[in-house]
This record gives structure tokens, sequence and C-alpha cells, in this order.
């Protein structure tokens, strides 16, 4: 995968990340049917409890057998498997261009990209809605979330096209990123770590219920 042509993930790592699965810790997602097992209840896939019968509960969620024994109706509970929002937010700072001497062709960005495409494929395979953020000297670039092989695309050429450049920005230039991720959203961070500002990002966005994910992306000589 090089910065020369759009981005393509070779068929073998394609069907291995089949075997894969993003599985947040936090989500609660109730938008549908996905992968992600929903803090919602109701009537899902996933069995989670027996409560005490209450009017309006439709009659098929009675479980009969547990009457039978106890005289007393009892409804089952599930788990909602609900998709999740995935945000992809790329440190693109000036040094993401620094090269690694175990590749020197391959800057940090190029891995980063790699990796961004890899978690756009799982992201896609589960049915879940993503996004793209990337952050470097000219402030904030968005893909808003979507979903499908036409996201894929969209996100697939904002990363070909991103460039290595300048410092982190000021607070401010960032307020976009708030009113994009939800509460309840999932953010992978792909960076190398390295910056105060952007672990302080991170942290801001944690405390405020988005479930956050750093990919730290090291050259052989930072590991």
């Amino acid at each position: 995968m090089s910065t020369g042509t759009p981005l393509t993930l070779p068929p073998e790592l394609r069907a291995r990340l089949r075997t894969l699965r993003l599985r947040p810790r936090l989500a609660s997602g109730a938008s549908g049917i996905g992968q992600h097992a929903s803090r919602s209840r109701g009537a899902g896939l996933e069995f989670a409890q027996y409560r005490a019968y209450e009017p309006g509960d439709e009659l098929r969620q009675i479980d009969w057998k547990l009457y039978a024994r106890s005289d007393r109706f009892f409804v089952r509970e599930s788990e909602r498997e609900s998709p999740i929002t995935v945000w992809l937010l790329l440190d693109a700072t000036a040094s993401a261009s620094q090269a690694d001497r175990a590749v020197p062709q391959r800057t940090r960005l190029d891995h980063m990209r790699g990796l961004a495409a890899c978690l756009v494929e799982l992201a896609l395979q589960q049915g879940d809605r993503f996004g793209l953020l990337a952050i470097n000297g000219d402030g904030l670039q968005l893909v808003p979330a979507g979903n499908g092989a036409r996201q894929r695309d969209r996100v697939h050429l904002q990363l070909h096209a991103l460039q290595a450049s300048g410092g982190w920005p000021a607070a401010d230039r960032l307020r976009p990123l708030w009113e994009r991720v939800r509460p309840g959203d999932l953010l992978l961070a792909i960076g190398d770590g390295f910056d105060e500002a952007g672990i302080v990002l991170l942290e801001h966005l944690a405390s405020a219920r988005r479930e956050v994910m750093l990919l730290q992306v090291l050259t052989a000589d930072e590991r």
C-alpha cells in the first residue's frame, strides 16, 4: 500500500480480517442489528435475564415453561445486538512524515493509512458506521460517519490525499470533532502518541463517555 496509488488491501490480508472483530467495551447503540451487545434491553438475540411480566409486554416474550413450574409470568429479556459508530482519528502532524529505517520507503503516515484501511474494513464487515478525523497543521479534516462500500471509498480517498504537516492545532479548531463524536461512539486514535495536547484531547473525550483507544505507531528507533 503506497502513497502513489489508491488504498487497496491485499486479498490475503482481507481474508485474515474476516476472522477479527471490533468489540468495544462500552457499546450502547440501539439503532439496529449489528455485532455489538447493547446495554438496552428488549427482544433481541442474546439472553440477558428474566423479569416479572408487566401489562403491555408481548405474550411471545413470556417463558411458558417457567410459568408451568412457578405459576407466575416471567418475560425473557435479551441484549440487543446493535451497530456502533467507529471514528478513526489520525495524527497527521509533521512527525507522521518520519521514515522508518526498518522499511525506508514508508513513512509513519503510510503505516497509519494501512492500519486505518484495515479498521475501516472491520467496521464495514460488521455493519457499523464509520468516519474519519485527521489532524495536522491545517486543522481538522473530516469525513462524516456513514456505512457501506461507498463510505469506505470516501474514507480511502481522504486517506490517500492526507499529508503530514505542521503541529497540533489550537483547541478551538477541533470543535467540530466534539459535534460529531457522540457519547457511546468508539474512537480509535492512530499516531505516535507523543503530542501532549493530543493525549489531553483523548483524555477529555474518554471522560465525556466516548470510548477511546490509542493505537501507537512507532518507528524501529522509537521502539
